[in-house]
């Protein structure tokens, strides 16, 4: 796959295209079945499927406290994409310039001009265009001026009933349902980023973590101990992970994500790791002293060998 992150690097000759555009957060099963969709139709009219996605949530540009936490990184939603069998992939930078386009502007800089589209898919609540002011009807209307198809596209996914959406798997991490939000995403939820020291507590009750830094990309669940897997290098080890503040120090304020690898002793410091959520096991708690706290980790420990069947 191909990313572009400007218009100014698209090659003139490019395309024709069928394009769908979207946030893409998560690249949930909902978002797989449209890339297929675009991917269908690229092939049968002989175009280049590509998708068209932003830098950052809009709300990062206007409304920054109100800015929803990401489900996936940059670079995984791009790793993501690729997977689902894009060809193209145009990254735009959310700009004040870029929000400001006008519906008609928006449509010739962007869909004609630069990426040549025959195709544009969208879903019946797209907008586009400065405020927002454009819509389906109005690309419709673009559509036969300017000469490209409008295809809309369905709700295409749903899960026990209810449509497959990522505030819907915002609410489920939120609760700590990391084995529903694998439903909705077609893959375990997972964060990524650069093991730093820590406190060392760990280390001194016999359970040594790999503490994800607070840069860390991708939505963390709700806090309390998980069954997963830590990736390091293309390795994957089964792990017992633990999310929150540690409510049995005091001092300790952060919420930090650290991972425990079972049967093996990794020197992990500085490397870019991943870390997947398969189950929870329980919530986060306050024990009286540490042979309490270290009798429950032997617990979790054993929980997570039967979760992960290792």
């Amino acid at each position: 796959m191909t990313t572009y992150w400007s218009l100014e690097e698209i090659p003139q000759d490019f395309g024709p295209t069928a394009v769908t555009i979207g946030k893409f957060d998560g690249v949930h099963i909902g978002h797989v079945e449209i890339i297929h969709q675009l991917d269908d139709i690229a092939e049968t009219r002989g175009l280049t499927a590509t998708v068209v996605t932003f830098d950052r949530h809009p709300a990062a540009l206007f409304r920054p406290e109100a800015r929803p936490v990401e489900i996936t990184g940059m670079a995984r939603r791009i790793e993501l994409i690729e997977q689902a069998g894009v060809q193209t992939n145009l990254v735009l930078p959310f700009t004040h310039e870029l929000a400001a386009l006008s519906p008609r502007e928006f449509v010739t800089r962007v869909l004609v001009h630069a990426l040549h589209a025959q195709v544009v898919l969208v879903g019946h609540d797209f907008r586009f265009g400065s405020h927002a002011e454009g819509d389906v009807a109005q690309l419709r209307a673009f559509g036969v001026e300017l000469g490209f198809d409008v295809v809309l596209i369905d709700d295409v996914s749903s899960v026990n009933g209810l449509r497959v959406s990522s505030s819907r798997i915002r609410l489920v991490m939120g609760e700590g349902d990391v084995e529903g939000a694998c439903a909705l995403l077609g893959r375990m939820p997972a964060v990524r980023g650069t093991v730093v020291h820590g406190a060392k507590r760990g280390r001194e009750l016999g359970y040594p973590t790999a503490n994800l830094s607070q840069e860390a990309t991708g939505l963390i669940p709700a806090d309390g101990v998980y069954a997963g897997w830590l990736t390091d290098a293309g390795v994957r080890y089964p792990a017992a992970i633990s999310v929150g503040s540690n409510p049995t120090f005091e001092g300790i304020h952060l919420r930090t994500v650290e991972a425990f690898v079972l049967d093996a002793s990794l020197d992990l410091y500085g490397h870019v790791v991943v870390v997947e959520f398969a189950a929870r096991l329980r919530g986060m708690v306050a024990f009286a002293g540490i042979e309490a706290l270290i009798e429950q980790m032997n617990a979790d420990v054993l929980d997570v060998r039967k979760v992960l069947a290792v």
